[in-house]
C-alpha cells in the first residue's frame, strides 16, 4: 500500500449518484411513555455526490448510519424521504428495463466473502452468475470469467474450485471479480476489507486502486477505519448519529480537520514511531453515541464535544464550505 497521497483531480467529473436529503427511519418496535410509536433516524438528511472514476469513502463509528445510506442506495432499505439518482435519473422513477440496466452499472461487494458465495457453487460459477442472469451466451461466459480471473490475480486454475478451498483474500478477490463481470461505473464497497488480516487489507485495497485506474470505476467506500480509507478515497464524508458532520478532499481532511469528532477519529489511527505514537494528541470523546431514537435537539455531537457551547444544545448546524471545498457542520470552526 503506498503512503503517498492521492492526486486531486484538476476539473470535476460528470455526477454518477446523487442523493439529495436522504432519510430512512423505521420504526423501533417500542412505544414513547405517551404510547406513540418510536422511530429510529439511521439516517436522517444525507446529501452528496460521486463523480465518474472517483472514489468518495463514507466513514463514522458503528450506528452512525454509513451501512444504512449504501443499504438504501442499493434499495435494500427503504427510504423515508429525499432522492437518490444515477446518472441524473431518479432511482424510484425508473420502469423494470431502466432499473435492470441501472444495477448493471451499480454492483455491490460485502463485508464477508464467505456469506456473499455460494458454497455449493465452484469460483467460475459464482462469478458467472450475472452474466449468466443477463443471458449472456455461455463461450463469452467462459471469456470472461478467464479474464476477471486474472484481472484480480487469481489463477485461471481455481475456476473450478469451492469457496472454502481458498484463503479469505483469494475468496474476496473473487468477490471483486464478480462485481465487476458486467464492467459496472460505480461499485459500493460496505466495509470490503474489514474481516481481512491487516496484510490481506493492503494486497486487497492496492487491486481496488489498480482496478480504479485502469477501468475509471468509480466507488462509493464505506467504512469505520480512517487508516483504510486514506489509501483510497479521493474524497471523504464523515458520518454522526445519521447526518454528515464533515465532507470534502480526502487530502485537506486528514491534513487540517475541522469538525471536532472528524479531529477524534484522526487521532485514533495508530501512527508507525512509537515515539511520535506516544507524543501526538488525543481527543478523547465522553460517553457513547446517542440513541437514534432520541437524537439531540441541536447538534447531534453536541452530548460528546469537547468545544460545545451552550447554543450548540439548542440549533442544529448546517454544512458550511470553505475555501478548500470542505464542508463542516460546526458552529465554532
Amino acid at each position: 500500500m503506498s503512503d503517498g497521497q492521492r492526486e486531486p483531480e484538476p476539473s470535476p467529473r460528470p455526477v454518477l449518484l446523487q442523493v439529495d436529503a436522504l432519510k430512512v427511519h423505521f420504526p423501533s418496535g417500542r412505544k414513547s411513555l405517551f404510547g406513540a410509536d418510536q422511530v429510529v433516524k439511521a439516517v436522517d438528511g444525507v446529501s452528496f455526490l460521486v463523480h465518474e472514476g472517483e472514489a468518495v469513502a463514507i466513514v463514522g463509528e458503528s450506528g452512525c448510519g454509513k451501512s444504512t445510506t449504501g443499504n438504501a442506495i442499493l434499495g435494500l432499505a427503504p427510504v423515508t424521504e429525499g432522492q437518490v439518482s444515477f446518472r441524473g435519473r431518479d432511482i424510484a422513477d425508473l420502469g423494470p428495463d431502466e432499473r435492470a440496466s441501472m444495477w448493471r452499472n451499480l454492483q455491490v461487494i460485502f463485508q464477508d466473502p464467505v456469506a456473499a458465495l455460494n458454497p455449493k457453487r465452484t469460483i467460475g460459477q459464482s462469478i458467472a452468475e450475472p452474466l449468466a442472469i443477463n443471458k449472456v451466451p455461455r463461450t463469452q461466459q467462459n471469456e470472461r470469467v478467464a479474464t476477471l480471473l486474472d484481472l484480480v490475480g487469481l489463477n485461471p486454475g481455481q475456476r473450478d474450485r469451492f469457496p472454502n478451498e481458498l484463503s479469505g483474500g483469494q475468496r474476496q478477490r473473487v468477490v471483486i471479480a464478480r462485481a465487476l463481470a458486467l464492467e459496472p461505473d460505480l461499485i459500493i464497497c460496505d466495509e470490503p476489507v474489514s474481516a481481512l488480516d491487516v496484510s490481506i487489507q493492503s494486497q486487497i485495497l492496492n487491486l481496488l486502486m489498480k482496478l480504479q485506474r485502469d477501468l475509471g470505476l468509480a466507488y462509493l467506500f464505506i467504512s469505520h477505519d480512517l487508516s483504510v480509507v486514506r489509501h483510497i478515497a479521493d474524497r471523504v464524508i464523515v458520518m454522526y448519529l445519521g447526518h454528515i458532520v464533515e465532507q470534502g478532499p480526502a487530502d485537506v481532511l486528514f491534513r487540517a480537520p475541522r469538525h471536532p469528532y472528524t479531529e477524534a477519529l484522526l487521532s485514533a489511527i495508530p501512527l508507525p514511531d512509537p515515539i511520535l505514537e506516544r507524543a501526538k494528541k488525543r481527543v478523547l470523546l465522553e460517553g457513547d453515541l446517542p440513541s437514534p431514537v432520541n437524537p439531540p435537539k441541536g447538534c447531534p455531537f453536541v452530548t460528546r464535544c469537547p468545544i460545545r457551547e451552550a447554543r450548540c444544545a439548542d440549533e442544529k448546524p448546517g454544512l458550511q464550505q470553505d475555501e478548500h471545498g470542505r464542508e463542516a457542520a460546526c458552529f465554532l470552526r
